[in-house]
């Protein structure tokens, strides 16, 4: 017998999946991030995903109930315009299906704590303010700094990233970027000192990323097979890149720099922990 769900449907012990409904006013990324921060806390389920972005007038709404109709599931929205919340709350209940405001609680909170109303906003964490045109200057400062690039100018960074490579330089320094922090990544190649502009630059904060030599090994070799590579040599042998590790540890603790091991780390998770280290300079080094 399948399992009942709490609206009488039953779910398919088998596939475990079911439909999540997003529908926004604005782009719907915050409603995709809560959607799957916790959906990850589901291992058995998969949840078929549908985004309704810029639903902002009663036509838009009828059109994404139709598929809600037609794909009944969880239905998640952040609905300004309370006109429209009410009409689509009423149609699931109709439809039987539930519906959350994520951000309803969180607002009534804020409201109780400031003793004011909300001014409702659609999109406005996506306000061309000073702080956005921050972040679009630090991506692209971050995109002309990769692997190495300009390193006449480090000192303009935020944030240096060193480490051999296959340590997630790449996407860290873009996420930091988003994040509006100026960040340059600079490969350790060896055989070939680092830039001699690293060790005088006196203004961004450095860090260095590293992994286990197994890790490093596999990630280089899938690499490797991708590009069509017709030797792997040193470049996945795990005693040399055991080797190459040793010499990034040395260099950072010539000049008092932090190291953070990523190989059980998220990007999301490495990057926490750089803005961590980097708000609090005389925080110690996350290296085990």
């Amino acid at each position: 017998r399948l399992p009942q769900l709490s609206n009488g449907r039953t779910m398919d012990t088998q596939q475990r999946t079911f439909h999540l409904h997003m529908i926004s006013d604005a782009t719907g990324e915050t409603l995709v991030t809560i959607a799957r921060a916790v959906g990850v806390q589901y291992a058995a389920a998969r949840a078929t995903e549908h985004l309704h972005p810029l639903v902002r007038s009663e036509r838009e709404l009828e059109r994404v109930l139709q598929e809600v109709e037609a794909a009944p599931g969880i239905v998640l929205y952040t609905l300004f315009n309370r006109d429209l919340a009410e009409k689509l709350e009423q149609a699931c209940k109709r439809l039987n299906v539930p519906y959350v405001a994520p951000l309803l609680n969180v607002l009534q909170v804020f409201e109780s704590f400031l003793g004011m109303a909300s001014t409702p906003t659609v999109g406005g964490q996506h306000q061309l303010d000073a702080e956005y045109f921050r972040r679009i200057e630090a991506l692209n400062f971050t995109m002309m700094h990769d692997d190495g690039h300009l390193p006449d100018n480090l000192d303009d960074a935020d944030i240096i990233l060193l480490g051999i490579s296959r340590t997630s330089k790449t996407p860290t320094s873009i996420y930091l970027a988003n994040r509006g922090l100026k960040t340059a990544n600079v490969p350790l190649i060896p055989g070939v000192p680092a830039p001699p502009q690293l060790e005088e630059q006196t203004g961004a904060f450095v860090v260095a990323l590293v992994a286990s030599p197994e890790r490093i090994s596999q990630v280089r070799h899938n690499r490797v097979i991708e590009q069509a590579h017709g030797h792997l040599d040193d470049y996945v042998d795990r005693d040399a890149i055991a080797a190459e590790i040793t010499q990034t540890r040395q260099l950072c603790a010539r000049n008092g720099w932090p190291i953070i091991d990523v190989t059980r780390r998220s990007i999301e998770e490495t990057a926490a922990a750089i803005i961590r280290l980097y708000d609090d300079r005389d925080a110690p080094s996350l290296d085990p």
